[in-house]
C-alpha cells in the first residue's frame, strides 16, 4: 500500500495539472486580446475548443485507453499539457497569425487534461483502498485547491514580475505536469477490471438502464457546479460592487475553497453517511443555496448563497463516479470515460442555459439562474431512482 500512495499522491499532482490547464488561460485573456489583436468571439473560441476537444478526448478514450495502457496514456497526457502551457508563451511569436498559436497550445493540452480526466478516477479507483468513495472524494478536492493556487500564485505573480513577463509564469506551470509525467513512469498502476475482456463493452454498458441515469447524474452535476461557478464572479461584482480582482475573490476563488472543503470532509466522514443519502443532501443543499442565492434581499447573503452551492456540489462529480463503481463494477475505463463525457456536457450546458436564458430575459442573470435549479432537482430524482448500493465496509482508523 505503501507503493500505491505514491500512485494516489500523483493522481493528486494530475488534478491540480488540470485544474492549471482549465484555469490559467482565462487569466490571461484580456492580455491575449490587447497583445494580438484578437476579439472577444476568438476568445470565446478558446474556451469552446478547450472544453470541445476534451469532450472528443472522453469519447475516444473509451475505446482506445485499454489497449493502448494506463501507463502510457497518462504520461503522454502530462507530457501534451507541458508542451500546451509552454506553447501558450512561445507558439503566438513563431505562427504568422498569433490567434493560430493560442490554438495549437490549447487544442495540445486540452488533450492532456481530457486524457487525465479519463484515467485519473480508475487509477485510484483500482488502487487497494480500503474506502473508494473517501479516497475519489480526496482525489477531486486537488482540483479545487488547484484552482485556488492557479488564481493567488498567478495574480501574486503579476504582482511582483509584471503582466509583461506572462510567458515565464506559463513555462512555470509546465514544470509541473512534465515533473509529475516522470512521477507516473516509476509509480505502481493495475486496471480497473483485471482481466479487459471482463469489463463490458461500450454496447453493453448502453443497454443498461442503471448506466443511462449515472450519465443523467454527472451531466446534472457538471451543470449543477458550472452553471454557479462561471457565474460567480458577475453575480459578486454587480451584486456587492466590487472591482474584478475583488471579484474573482470573493466569487470563483470562494466557491472552489468551499468545493474542496466539502469533499475533504466528506473523505474524512464518508463512514458515517450512505452515498446515495449524501448525494441527495449534497442536492437538496445545492438547491437552497441557489435559492438563496437568488432571493435573498442582502448581497452578502446572496454571496453566501455561491459559496454554499460550491459546498453542496463538492461530492457530486466524484460521488458520481464512486456509485458507478458499485452500481456498474464491471463498467472498467470506457465507463469512466462515458461519464466524464457527460460530465463535461454538463459543465458546457449548465453555463451555456444560464447566458441563453439571461439574454432572452433582457440579461437578467437571476432568471438565468432560477432556470439552472432543475439541475440539483434532477439529480435527487435520479439518485432515488438508482437501486440501493450495498454497504461498504470501512475499516476505522
Amino acid at each position: 500500500m505503501k507503493n500505491y500512495r505514491h500512485t494516489i499522491r500523483a493522481s493528486y499532482l494530475g488534478c491540480v495539472t488540470q485544474a492549471a490547464v482549465n484555469n490559467l488561460a482565462p487569466l490571461l485573456f484580456l492580455t491575449f486580446q490587447n497583445s494580438y489583436g484578437i476579439t472577444l468571439e476568438q476568445i470565446g473560441f478558446l474556451i469552446t475548443i478547450n472544453f470541445g476537444v476534451q469532450m472528443f478526448v472522453d469519447l475516444i478514450a473509451a475505446k482506445y485507453v485499454d489497449r493502448i495502457g494506463y501507463r502510457i496514456s497518462i504520461v503522454a497526457a502530462h507530457i501534451l499539457c507541458a508542451g500546451g502551457l509552454m506553447g501558450l508563451g512561445i507558439l503566438p511569436n513563431l505562427f504568422a497569425v498569433s490567434y493560430l498559436g493560442l490554438l495549437v497550445s490549447i487544442v495540445l493540452y486540452a488533450i492532456g487534461g481530457g486524457l487525465i480526466e479519463v484515467l485519473i478516477s480508475p487509477i485510484v479507483e483500482a488502487c487497494p483502498t480500503e474506502n473508494k468513495s473517501s479516497e475519489m472524494s480526496l482525489l477531486h478536492s486537488f482540483y479545487c485547491w488547484g484552482h485556488v493556487a492557479v488564481v493567488l500564485l498567478s495574480t501574486l505573480f503579476f504582482k511582483t514580475a509584471g503582466i509583461e513577463n506572462w510567458p515565464v509564469l506559463t513555462a512555470l506551470w509546465a514544470l509541473l505536469p512534465l515533473g509529475n509525467a516522470v512521477y507516473f513512469c516509476f509509480v505502481p498502476i493495475q486496471p480497473l477490471v483485471e482481466e479487459a475482456h471482463h469489463s463490458l463493452s461500450i454496447r453493453n454498458l448502453f443497454s443498461l438502464k442503471t448506466f443511462w441515469i449515472l450519465a443523467l447524474l454527472m451531466v446534472c452535476a457538471g451543470a449543477s457546479e458550472q452553471a454557479m461557478s462561471q457565474w460567480a464572479s458577475a453575480f459578486a461584482e454587480s451584486g456587492l460592487h466590487v472591482s474584478k480582482t475583488m471579484g474573482d475573490l470573493l466569487g470563483p476563488c470562494f466557491f472552489a475553497v468551499l468545493m474542496g472543503t466539502s469533499r475533504l470532509l466528506y473523505a474524512r466522514l464518508s463512514h458515517r453517511i450512505s452515498l446515495q443519502k449524501g448525494l441527495i443532501l449534497s442536492g437538496l443543499l445545492c438547491l437552497f443555496s441557489y435559492a438563496l442565492t437568488l432571493f435573498s434581499p442582502f448581497p452578502l447573503l446572496s454571496l453566501l448563497g455561491c459559496g454554499l452551492c460550491g459546498f453542496s456540489v463538492g461530492i457530486l462529480w466524484p460521488g458520481t463516479f464512486s456509485l458507478a463503481s458499485i452500481q456498474c463494477p464491471a463498467g472498467g475505463t470506457a465507463m469512466f470515460a462515458l461519464l466524464a463525457l457527460a460530465g463535461d456536457l454538463g459543465c458546457l450546458s449548465g453555463p451555456g442555459t444560464v447566458g441563453i436564458v439571461s439574454d432572452w430575459m433582457g440579461g437578467n442573470l437571476k432568471s438565468g439562474l432560477l432556470i439552472a435549479m432543475i439541475f440539483p432537482v434532477v439529480l435527487v430524482i435520479g439518485v432515488r431512482f438508482l437501486k440501493k448500493a450495498p454497504a461498504q465496509r470501512v475499516k476505522q482508523e
